[in-house]
Order: structure tokens, then C-alpha cells, then sequence
């Protein structure tokens, strides 16, 4: 239980994470919000992980790195896709990625009872159920930014299967170390081909800096939780951050939102609860 306690926590935290990155995103640039972002969670891991000497192995270090690239790239993608299209359409979509370590976890031998397999169903149901928008007739159709955020589903997929591998023996504070560890030196070499400048208004930095905490702190969650629970169960759990990110976007942003995106956020609601109990 306590795997899916962790696991929930990290996806209200990357939830919240993701909203304020894809709002802020639509006025300060994506790669400003990135990289402030991404050195804020180093800085914050690196002052938890240092002095605990929670420092990576060889195989720690190898898929952390894996994980922080794949990740960075999602990330990037994703904030892009949320300044461009609606982020309560955005958001659940970029979380189908997590059907990758759902297959690799079933296929390792990992056993679920009936329960939690219905459960995993309902919540990846209610997760695409906002996939879709309708048209000022009703016509359905795709909607914009969602090949974007189909390409940041790929990417947080193999980022969850590398923070998973990374995080076994206990090493899920040094993971998440590597992670940010990693990712410093690719912004600073975007930052160079790019040309741009790392400044950003007063009013904006704090929270970019939030957007980091939080999503650091949601690695740590995460990769905790993957050691006490199966792969295939805390990777669904951990991936209902669209939950908190679209509740945000309507109540915050006054976004508009179709009767079958609101289903979507109970139906993921429901296979939660399904999971706990199974």
C-alpha cells in the first residue's frame, strides 16, 4: 500500500509540475522554462543526495542517464505541446506512454490480481478518453498538439522503465541525482546552439523554480515506489498526473472541456481505487 501511496503522490506532484510548466510555457520560452526548471531540481536533489552520500553505481549512473534523456526530451515536447493545444487535451495524452512498462512489467512475469488488472485498464481508459476534442458542430477530431504529445508518451515510457531499473537496490536518491546530473549539461548545450540567453522576469522565477521542486520531488516518489511495488501496477499509478493537471486547467485557466474528458478523469479515478484494492 505504501508503493501506492508514493506512486499517487508523485503523480499529483508531476501534475501540478506539468501545469505550471505548460502555462508558463505559453509566455516565458520553452527552453528557459526547461532549463530553470531542470537546474532547480538538480539543486534540490543534489542538497539531499550529497550529504547522504546516495551516490550512483555503474548501472545506477547508465540507465539514470538513459532515463534523464529520454525524459528531458519528453518534457520539452510535452510543455511544447500544452502551449500550443489545450493542456487538459495535452496532458492525458502524453500519459498513454505509460503502456510500455505496463507490457514490459506483465511480460517479466508480473502477476496483478484481477482487480488491479481492471483497474489499469479503466485508469489508460480514462486517461485517452481526452484525446479527442469536438468541433463547433460535434464533429470529432485530432487535437492540436496532440502528435506532439504522442512523441512525449513514447519518451516518458522509456523514462519510466530507465528510473525504474536505476532506482533498484535502494538507489532511488541516487537516481534521481543522475537524472538532473544528466540533463544540466545537455540544457547548457541547448542553451549554446540555440543562442539564448538564460534570463527570465523576476515575476516568472519562482515558479519555474516550483515546476523544478516538484518534479524532482516526484522522481524521488516515484523511483521509491518502484521498489516496493510491481512495475506494472506503479507505473499506471504514477502516470494520473493528467488527473491533477487537467483539474488545475479547468479551475484555474477556465478551459473547456467535453462531457467524454470529464468521464476520462472519474474513469482514471475509478481504476485507482480498483488498483488499491487488488
Amino acid at each position: 500500500m505504501l508503493a501506492l501511496w508514493l506512486a499517487l503522490t508523485a503523480s499529483v506532484s508531476w501534475g501540478a509540475a506539468d501545469f505550471l510548466g505548460g502555462a508558463k510555457s505559453r509566455v516565458v520560452p520553452l527552453l528557459t522554462v526547461v532549463a530553470i526548471s531542470q537546474l532547480a531540481g538538480l539543486a534540490l536533489v543534489a542538497a539531499v543526495a550529497l550529504p547522504t552520500h546516495s551516490l550512483p553505481d555503474l548501472r545506477t549512473a547508465l540507465y539514470g542517464a538513459l532515463a534523464a534523456t529520454a525524459g528531458l526530451i519528453a518534457v520539452a515536447a510535452f510543455y511544447r505541446g500544452m502551449a500550443i493545444g489545450t493542456i487538459s487535451v495535452i496532458a492525458p495524452v502524453s500519459a498513454t506512454g505509460v503502456a510500455l512498462p505496463v507490457t514490459v512489467g506483465l511480460a517479466r512475469g508480473e502477476r496483478p490480481g484481477t482487480l488491479a488488472l481492471i483497474g489499469i485498464v479503466l485508469a489508460l481508459v480514462g486517461v485517452v478518453l481526452a484525446s479527442a476534442e469536438s468541433d463547433s458542430v460535434g464533429q470529432r477530431s485530432i487535437a492540436a498538439g496532440v502528435p506532439i504529445a504522442l512523441a512525449a508518451a513514447f519518451g516518458f515510457g522509456v523514462f519510466f522503465l530507465a528510473l525504474a531499473k536505476a532506482s533498484e537496490g535502494h538507489q532511488a536518491l541516487a537516481a534521481s541525482f543522475v537524472l538532473r546530473l544528466t540533463t544540466a549539461p545537455l540544457i547548457v548545450l541547448a542553451l549554446i546552439a540555440f543562442r539564448r540567453p538564460l534570463t527570465v522576469a523576476r515575476s516568472q522565477l519562482h515558479w519555474l523554480i516550483l515546476v523544478g521542486v516538484l518534479d524532482s520531488g516526484a522522481n524521488v516518489l516515484f523511483a521509491l515506489a518502484t521498489n516496493r511495488g510491481l512495475l506494472s501496477v506503479i507505473s499506471v499509478v504514477g502516470s494520473l498526473y493528467p488527473v491533477t493537471t487537467v483539474v488545475l486547467a479547468q479551475t484555474l485557466l477556465r478551459e473547456h472541456v467535453g462531457a467524454h474528458q470529464r468521464l476520462g478523469v472519474v474513469t482514471a479515478l475509478a481504476g485507482v481505487a480498483l488498483i488499491s484494492g487488488g
